[in-house]
């Protein structure tokens, strides 16, 4: 974990990891989470209690409690006590949906961006956020870049954006008078993947996303791994194949060159000579175009290779994948499971690998997931 991440853990109030550890695993008994916290039962149910006063925390229906051999009833967080806006910037499109505590999607709505001027940007999330707002005040909204962050305030780096050093949290605040918190897409959607989606439960796993870039992302010790080098894309220059296609920085076969959206079409429009959308390649493929099938059984068994090496090198059992351009596995599954087996000692465990089908919204429901986290402390002790 960063830095941040572990000074923010280490003063977190008693109160915030209660609210916390009910957010992650809730319903969730008592004695389950006094364990958990390392509290005394008494000790929880004092804490709990201005929780459930406030509206934070619910008791659900009644359980046996098999430690203690009675009825019981396992807190749970209100979700909809909360409401969060998460908004995913592109290079030309900002999409925002509304959220509650856990992240579920609410209403949502999309606007092109007029340019890449901070001032135009922080127009359009204003005024995605006065149409998807609603009698209930946000809580605080995530935004979530390609690129670099730092203190979830600055985007230091954005390269679809073309920004460095850019103020954006300072920017909307200034609009909409509600806290901020700006994060790197990929580590929001491994933190939404991890609180709420299809790695909550699990301790360490990877989050390999496919579209316009390939990005990397990695659950250790049930937390979210931020560097400062976080946004810079390692992962998406990854050499896969010595025989593959060039990147646009001229590395022969690597992730981003077998992998990414521009990438994949541009390869089909070469051997067709003629221009081809996304769409249409896996419209192709799907028809038996032999030039649209090879280009993406090549990105199955890519795709393959890079799981199977996040899989080696981070030691994880469970890979999530998500992203826009995964429509290429319809046709090249098979292609991917034989790459991964192929990289693979026969003696380690078959990996899990799952992925989401949410589509380009999820991105945003990350942005809103890192606002929920980092404003459970104020959320918690405010009650």
């Amino acid at each position: 974990m960063s830095s941040l991440e572990a000074a923010e853990r280490r003063y977190r109030s008693p109160s915030s990891e209660l609210a916390r550890e009910v957010l992650i695993h809730g319903p969730i008994l008592r004695n389950v989470l006094a364990q958990r916290l390392g509290l005394s039962l008494a000790t929880l149910t004092r804490l709990a209690r201005p929780l459930l006063d406030g509206g934070l925390l619910v008791e659900m229906t009644e359980q046996l409690d098999g430690a203690l051999g009675r009825p019981a009833k396992p807190l749970d967080v209100r979700a909809d006590a909360r409401q969060f806006l998460g908004v995913k910037l592109t290079g030309d499109t900002a999409v925002a949906v509304t959220t509650d505590l856990r992240a579920s999607e609410g209403r949502r709505a999309e606007r092109p961006l007029p340019s890449h001027d901070l001032a135009d940007v922080v127009t359009v999330i204003v005024e995605l956020a006065r149409e998807l707002a609603n009698e209930q005040e946000f809580s605080a909204i995530g935004i979530s870049v390609g690129g670099q962050v730092s203190d979830n305030r600055v985007v230091d780096r954005a390269p679809f954006l073309g920004w460095r050093g850019v103020p954006l949290a300072d920017a909307v605040e200034a609009q909409l008078d509600v806290p901020v918190i700006v994060e790197n897409d990929v580590v929001a959607l491994a933190a939404a993947e991890h609180w709420f989606g299809l790695g909550r439960g699990f301790s360490n796993f990877a989050v390999i996303t496919v579209g316009a870039g390939v990005g990397y992302g990695l659950v250790m010790h049930d937390q979210v791994v931020s560097t400062s080098e976080a946004g810079l894309g390692l992962g998406g220059h990854f050499p896969l194949d010595p025989n593959g296609p060039l990147c646009f920085l001229g590395h022969r076969g690597c992730s981003t060159a077998m992998l990414t959206i521009p990438s994949i079409r541009a390869q089909v429009e070469v051997a067709l000579a003629r221009p081809v959308t996304y769409t249409e390649v896996l419209e192709l493929a799907e028809s038996g175009n032999p030039v649209a099938l090879a280009v993406l059984s090549a990105a199955g068994t890519a795709l393959g290779r890079l799981i199977a090496a996040v899989a080696n090198l981070a030691m994880v059992e469970h890979v999530v994948l998500a992203g826009e351009g995964l429509g290429f596995l319809a046709v090249s599954r098979s292609a991917m499971d034989a790459a991964i087996l192929a990289d693979r000692d026969p003696d380690a465990r078959p990996l899990d690998v799952v992925t989401d089908a949410s589509g380009f919204i999820s991105w945003a429901q990350g942005a809103a997931a890192v606002a929920i986290q980092r404003t459970m402390d104020t959320l918690a002790t405010s009650l």
